[in-house]
């Protein structure tokens, strides 16, 4: 039986998490931000990129038998 996702799994997801969290970045930059609905959306995506980011890097700097 499996305890979850292993160390392989949370490395691309950092990688993917890094990556959507600069495309929302430069998306900011590019579009601005310019509207309430604009803010929300990026906001949004953001939480979530880098909610998932964090869960990965903590994965990954945890010891296995934990």
């Amino acid at each position: 039986m499996t305890k979850g996702p292993g160390r392989g799994d949370h490395k691309v997801r950092l990688f993917l998490s890094l990556l959507g969290l600069g495309g929302v970045l430069v998306a900011g930059i590019v579009r601005g931000f310019d509207g309430a609905a604009t803010v929300e959306v990026l906001g949004i995506a953001g939480l979530f990129f880098g909610g998932t980011a964090l869960w990965s890097a903590r994965a990954l700097t945890r010891r296995e038998d934990d």
